[in-house]
């Protein structure tokens, strides 16, 4: 099934980056590896999953980056919160954020112990969140057709954290864009011409349904304002 998602996602976008399968588990991943390695951030496991690796990782394969740690939920005490108190200082004193803006980042709201990561053709399981990353035009398309099934969050188009789209899909139920952010661009080598967008595992289905007919339209509409272009 998850194989057949992906395929029907090409066929409809065009080309595009093996999306990444994310599931939050409550017990150890039987017959899954766990990551070899801490990342130095979070986001990096996406890039290793789109590569075509399956694995998990535990909560504290996430504490490199206090930033996406925060997002995931996971509890951050001593250095951990000392450093999550650092970075947030550097960011502001950069003018990067503002210190308000900080709870109103996106948050899971219960605490991470596991996360399977696996490219989504290799997903054993509905993921809690599907996360994709395309050109504007190949966002824009999903967006729309997320839209049309009143699956789209609440939450504005999201520049930093980049992390934070898992948990406003999540909290949302919905699909959630992301413009991603100079440090997953650093963790993960996103292009400068992509960005996110995550979608619930329970509604990618309807959302590739919704996404045929966004699709056809987009074509028809193409050739109708190509006409009127010319004919003006």
């Amino acid at each position: 099934m998850s194989a057949q998602l992906r395929n029907s996602l090409e066929e409809l976008l065009g080309p595009i980056p093996e999306p990444v399968a994310i599931t939050f588990k409550d017990d150890e991943p039987i017959g899954t590896a766990r990551v070899p390695k801490a990342a130095p951030a979070g986001c990096a496991y996406w890039k290793l999953a789109g590569e075509g690796q399956v694995f998990y990782t535990t909560a504290d394969d996430h504490l490199n980056c206090p930033i996406g740690a925060y997002t995931h939920g996971i509890e951050l005490s001593g250095p951990g919160a000392q450093q999550l108190n650092d970075m947030v200082g550097m960011m502001v004193s950069l003018q990067y954020i503002r210190s308000d803006e900080v709870p109103e980042i996106p948050r899971k709201p219960t605490p991470t112990r596991y996360v399977v990561y696996a490219p989504l053709s290799k997903a054993d399981s509905m993921p809690d969140v599907v996360l994709l990353h395309g050109t504007p035009q190949q966002v824009m398309l999903l967006v729309e057709a997320a839209n049309a099934r009143k699956l789209l969050s609440g939450f504005p188009t999201m520049g930093r954290p980049a992390c934070a789209v898992i948990a406003a899909a999540m909290a949302s139920g919905k699909a959630a864009t992301s413009l991603g952010c100079v440090g997953n661009r650093v963790y993960t080598g996103l292009s400068e011409h992509d960005l996110y967008i995550g979608i619930p595992g329970p509604v990618v289905a309807d959302t590739l349904d919704a996404l045929r007919a966004v699709v056809n339209a987009n074509k028809q509409l193409a050739a109708f304002h190509q006409a009127r272009y010319e004919a003006v």
